[in-house]
């Protein structure tokens, strides 16, 4: 049994398990919640709209994740892998594209929630992240891989933004 033979019969699987009317509704939200980072984008300019003091980070923030989607789209193309095709898997919602690694819904919202968290002080990692992920299997728009995949290098980035918007707060506080 090949790779991709293998993440299609765990799609499958996934799909059969879960793929309910509530659950598939649940994950096209969150689809559009992640489209293109939208949702992470209005929520960090949310972010500096109300945050006067932290404007600068929560800017920075938001650039970070719309790094992390480009990061994304980038690699996508590079890599070129088509998205699942399985007879057994039930695709169950539109794409821009037909590439499928890495997820860019799965990359920026690791990476929203790794910058955004270190400005609210709130480890939502778990409550958010899992949730995309497993969306994008419900819907059989990507296979395992993907996910992980994209989650990683959202964390990788992610992680490096906030470590520079904390350099930035502690140049700041201690002056030039």
């Amino acid at each position: 049994m090949t790779w991709v033979e293998r993440e299609s019969l765990a799609l499958s699987q996934v799909q059969r398990a879960i793929a309910t009317g509530p659950t598939v509704r649940a994950a096209r939200a969150l689809s559009l919640v992640g489209e293109h980072a939208g949702g992470w984008l209005l929520l960090g300019a949310a972010g500096a709209a109300l945050s006067r003091d932290r404007r600068r980070d929560w800017l920075v923030a938001a650039g970070g994740v719309a790094a992390a989607h480009v990061a994304a789209v980038v690699v996508k193309r590079a890599v070129g892998r088509a998205r699942p095709t399985h007879p057994d898997v039930r695709v169950l919602a539109g794409t821009p594209s037909a590439l499928s690694f890495p997820s860019a819904h799965a990359t920026s919202t690791t990476a929203a929630v790794i910058v955004y968290g270190g400005l609210t002080g709130r480890r939502l990692g778990p409550f958010v992240v899992l949730p995309m992920l497993v969306s994008r299997l419900v819907l059989g728009v990507h296979y395992p891989s993907d996910v992980i995949a994209g989650s990683l290098l959202g964390a990788a980035i992610g992680t490096a933004v906030r470590r520079w918007i904390g350099r930035g707060a502690t140049r700041r506080s201690t002056g030039p």
